[in-house]
């Protein structure tokens, strides 16, 4: 009897040191994610992203103010580049690119030269994964690597984030949010990575549904037709009354909220 309740009380040891190391790997990498966020993370936000059970990025943004932002992500080629860049320098409009770390690394000058004329540079991850199917970890290390980059290439921190594909869960937001970054979406998509042409893509955007103040337009600066349709587009959009910024100058860095739709209000 005295052996088998010795052995019970063996086994009963064994079973709460395998479940307290098991919370200790957890806890450990739930602490490593916290740290590895601070070391880099830009400034905290005040942000209520959650509507409901979800956490959402921002779409688009309340403002009575009659501004849009174009927006363009880069993950592969710069072909076009110098020539976007160029459009956007005779049209006097600042706008937002989301680049990859990979594209980073790739084409620095090029990430200098579009900094240097006043446009923000945010992160479109590393390696442009799907980042819902990645661990906490994984997507900590999908910010933090072009937050590196961009930090040692032209001393600035970013604090703009876009999923490639626009792909996200909860994870994800909350995720990205503590490593101070605001995630960004888009309302407006002007479908110019689908190869429609260029008329297409001028129709599209201005005659969009969703074109309204706060509005958030995404382009691609590899696509096929973009740099013919972009001076149609500024010169559309300023017709309509609306000034152009970038995504910097329209959400609220301040303590904001969600509504269900994505759109981000003040507080």
């Amino acid at each position: 009897m005295d052996e088998q309740n010795n052995l019970g009380k063996h086994n009963l040891k064994k079973d709460l040191l395998a479940i307290l190391k098991k919370r200790a790997v957890v806890l450990g990498a739930m602490a490593a994610l916290i740290i590895g966020c601070m070391l880099y993370a830009p400034h905290s936000i005040s942000a209520n992203t959650k509507v409901g059970d979800r956490e959402l990025p921002i779409y688009c943004v309340d403002t009575e103010e009659k501004k849009v932002a174009l927006s363009f992500d880069g993950a592969w080629g710069n072909e076009d580049t110098a020539e976007l860049l160029k459009i956007l320098d005779e049209h006097n409009v600042k706008v937002t690119f989301f680049f990859t770390g990979e594209w980073m690394k790739k084409y620095p000058e090029d990430v200098k030269t579009i900094h240097e004329a006043g446009h923000d540079i945010a992160n479109h991850s590393e390696n442009h994964k799907n980042m819902s199917k990645l661990s906490s970890s994984e997507i900590e290390a999908e910010l933090s690597k072009p937050h590196e980059t961009i930090k040692e290439l032209l001393g600035i921190e970013m604090n703009l984030f876009r999923p490639p594909y626009g792909d996200y869960d909860n994870e994800v937001i909350t995720t990205a949010t503590s490593c101070g970054y605001y995630t960004v979406q888009w309302s407006v998509d002007s479908l110019d990575w689908k190869d429609y042409g260029t008329d297409s893509i001028i129709k599209t955007v201005l005659n969009h549904k969703n074109l309204d103040n706060g509005a958030i337009i995404l382009m691609h600066n590899g696509a096929k037709y973009t740099k013919e349709a972009l001076p149609k587009i500024i010169e559309g959009l300023k017709e309509q009354g609306y000034e152009l910024v970038p995504i910097s100058e329209l959400i609220h860095t301040g303590d904001f909220h969600m509504d269900h739709t994505g759109k981000q209000y003040a507080d």
